[in-house]
């Protein structure tokens, strides 16, 4: 609307200065020399006037884009004095001008947050001109890296270190690499990785210097708590039933030294509870030799072994200890001849593995049952389940259960499932498991 009346009043002028011009002209023919003086008069006011009008704008803008040239949007120009046309374009110009200081007020502190930012993360942060070598931006974790004081150009460190300066900020690094530098006379291990970005005219680097050190050392602490975790884990398992056995046993050949007449010893049983006590312990051996290099594992020790010599073994040595907790337990096998190219000292830890975990789930059962099952599906594959009507799984954590480490129990390692997944893996099986909240679980072994 305000331009429309700064056009009208213009163009008022200009028409002002055109009836002038006329006036002065019919004048000049009539050789009215009075009235030829007065219009002349008349129209040297009107140009000035036209002039003044127009110029004011224009010197008002200049103003404006003089302050814009030198950044300088602190300016504020009269809102209240002055004509009406002019009014309105200062008001304008303090629009622009307040709307330019906000978005400098929110850079500035975004530029702030970032800053703060990066000095918290442990990880060396530079940025340099790679014509002039000045350095844009640095955070402390680089220079406390590398052992530096603050500096402003990269040509201070080609000049205290110029080994160091050669592999930092000469040599290119596209993809994250781990170098050791010479940092207060010993060696360090960082992870070093590089890129250039363009701004305007100038070319920048961006070097991003990781201490990893301390990291690995961290890593290996707890990679060897870890693996303590676990075999102390897995001799355990072992361990408990072998005892169990063995003081049966023991309480047997008591009562057969102590009662003889009532009391017969059956040979037969007590050479199947020793020979399988010597098979765990073997296969015990072979789990701490096997698990210590398990990740590098190329060969197992595969034999043609029968399930129901396997189930045997197995029933011999957990049945003790299961029915000492009042759970029922059976073994099942649809044909007796069914037979495994497997490790079966490796197998025997799976199903060891699987058969606790669930007299653990049975714990409150009042009518506890598990159930081991060997069958052959309709495709060959040979499926070993370990049923129980136990607690169940929560679905929330079925996902997670194998995950190395991963535990729902208050005093579990959770390196169980995972290692039979591992040892199922070996054997280029599979481990499967389908489980529903309080009515049970079933884990199957696919060869």
């Amino acid at each position: 609307m305000n331009y429309r009346g700064y056009i009208f009043r213009l163009f008022f002028r200009v028409l002002l200065l055109v009836l002038t011009i006329l006036t002065v002209t019919y004048f000049v023919y009539q050789k009215n020399h009075a009235i030829i003086a007065l219009s002349f008069l008349v129209l040297l006011y009107l140009i000035v006037n036209t002039y003044t009008f127009v110029k004011r704008r224009f010197v008002a803008m200049d103003d404006f884009f003089e302050a814009v040239k030198y950044r300088d949007f602190s300016r504020w120009f009269p809102e209240d004095r002055g004509p009406k046309d002019i009014r309105f374009l200062y008001t304008g110009f303090n629009e622009i001008n307040r709307t330019i200081k906000e978005i400098n007020s929110q850079n500035e502190a975004q530029y702030v947050y970032l800053q703060k930012i990066l000095e918290m993360v442990d990880i060396g942060i530079i940025s340099y001109n790679l014509e002039t070598g000045d350095v844009l931006w640095s955070n402390d974790s680089f220079r406390e890296t590398l052992d530096f004081p603050s500096f402003k150009n990269i040509r201070f460190v080609e000049k205290r270190k110029p080994d160091l300066y050669a592999t930092i900020f000469e040599t290119y690094h596209r993809e994250p690499n781990s170098i050791s530098i010479a940092v207060q006379n010993e060696k360090i291990k960082v992870l070093i990785s590089d890129t250039v970005f363009q701004v305007n005219e100038d070319a920048f680097k961006l070097i991003v210097v990781q201490n990893i050190d301390d990291t690995l050392n961290k890593n290996e602490s707890e990679a060897w708590k870890k693996l303590l975790s676990v075999m102390t884990h897995e001799i355990m398992n072992s361990i408990a039933p072998i005892s169990s056995l063995a003081d049966t046993l023991q309480r047997n050949v008591q009562l057969a030294l102590e009662h003889p007449n009532e009391n017969k010893l059956e040979l037969e049983d007590l050479h199947a509870g020793i020979r399988t006590i010597k098979n765990r312990g073997e296969g015990l051996l072979k789990f701490a030799k096997t698990y210590r290099s398990l990740s590098k594992v190329t060969h197992l020790n595969l034999q043609k072994t029968k399930i129901s010599e396997l189930f045997k073994n197995i029933q011999l040595l957990m049945e003790p200890s299961i029915k000492a907790k009042n759970i029922a337990v059976d073994f099942n096998i649809s044909t007796p001849r069914l037979e495994l190219d497997i490790d079966a000292h490796l197998i025997e830890q799976v199903l060891i593995n699987l058969i606790l975990n669930a007299i653990d789930a049975c714990k409150n059962q009042p009518d506890a049952h598990i159930k081991i099952q060997a069958s052959q599906a309709p495709n060959r594959d040979i499926i070993i389940k370990v049923f129980d009507n136990g607690a169940g799984i929560p679905q929330d954590i079925m996902e997670s259960i194998f995950i190395p480490f991963f535990t729902s129990k208050a005093t579990g390692s959770g390196i169980g499932l995972s290692l039979c997944k591992q040892i199922m893996l070996l054997h280029k099986g599979r481990i499967l498991v389908n489980s529903k909240e309080n009515e049970g679980t079933v884990f199957s072994l696919v060869f």
